[in-house]
């Protein structure tokens, strides 16, 4: 896959993510945010199963090791973290609030990154981020937050582990190119805390199922068994700090969907917050799209251009390399 389509399937994640924020908010009318959770990842682990044994069929996949099954717990605990904290979080807080310090999580990746593989984040990374969250700060009412609250230092404290899992993915990939076994496991591990959480401490009514049913079809299936393993499988080609950015696009597709599905106004600076999060994408794009253009523009040129070009047509480097473990 080249990188250009792995963005395109990020971005294609961040549109889902932007639009199941209302099936949240709706769900916690009916029933507890972390049965929630609960509910809706045992959806995507269904959903997912197939996928993961049909992987596991093919002889060419690398077995895996206990330390890649640990890793792979890792990555689900912090799902389970991030969805939980998040979801309690929008019991309280705003959904103005809460877009924009949902989009924070950008700003936690690239330092993740730098110390999980030392690897230090790019200037033209650090000023798209920048950008980005200008932008998010811009799509709030007036530029200012709604009154802080419990709520929002929840959803603060889910980027984190939203993060984490971010920075991790590349890294299990590294280990063991098994991505629909990420995924069926991270769902696991969501849909046993959860359901063990949920149903200990929150109650569980029938009436509140059958309402909520139609946010956990679509969170289950939309959010989680597609958008969240379609990310695992785009973050094998596209660096963890800039999918990020890119996957931030869902607070302007949650902007969008609000105005589209809810009547909710798009003032001028919400306008203005969302090409600014569309410049910061547009500004780590541009990197690997110059490098492309310039080596075939060498290949043209050089004598053996034509032939090196049939044979291995370039593309921007996989990140894969930069999480390689040592051997």
């Amino acid at each position: 896959m080249s990188r250009m389509r792995a963005d395109l399937l990020l971005m294609a994640v961040s549109i889902i993510w932007g639009t199941a924020f209302i099936a949240q908010k709706h769900a916690n009318e009916a029933m507890g945010p972390i049965s929630f959770v609960g509910a809706r990842f045992l959806v995507s682990w269904m959903a997912l199963a197939p996928l993961a044994f049909y992987e596991r069929s093919n002889k060419a996949r690398a077995r895996l090791r206990r330390q890649d099954v640990a890793l792979a717990g890792l990555i689900g605990l912090c799902l389970f973290a991030g969805s939980t904290l998040q979801q309690t979080g929008l019991v309280t807080t705003t959904a103005t609030n809460g877009g924009f310090l949902t989009a924070l999580y950008v700003i936690f990746v690239p330092f993740i990154v730098w110390m999980i593989t030392g690897a230090k984040p790019r200037p033209v990374v650090l000023g798209a981020i920048a950008v980005s969250v200008a932008g998010a700060w811009l799509l709030t009412e007036h530029g200012r937050f709604q009154g802080l609250n419990g709520g929002d230092a929840l959803v603060l404290i889910a980027d984190v582990a939203w993060a984490a899992g971010i920075s991790l993915v590349p890294v299990f990939l590294a280990r063991a190119d098994r991505p629909f076994f990420l995924a069926f496991a991270q769902y696991g591990v969501a849909t046993l805390l959860g359901l063990i959480v949920g149903l200990s401490f929150e109650p569980v009514s029938q009436e509140g199922l059958a309402v909520a049913l139609p946010a956990i079809l679509y969170a289950g299936l939309c959010s989680g068994g597609i958008a969240f393993t379609l990310q695992i499988v785009a973050q094998k080609y596209t660096p963890p700090a800039e999918a990020a950015l890119i996957m931030s696009l869902e607070c302007v597709f949650a902007a969008l969907s609000g105005a589209a599905l809810l009547s909710e106004r798009l003032t001028g600076p919400a306008i203005l917050g969302c090409l600014l999060i569309l410049l910061g994408v547009l500004m780590v794009e541009a990197g690997p799209a110059v490098k492309n253009i310039k080596l075939r523009s060498h290949l043209r040129k050089s004598v053996f251009g034509k032939r090196l070009g049939a044979i291995a047509p370039y593309e921007y480097a996989s990140p894969r390399a930069d999480f390689e473990p040592p051997r």
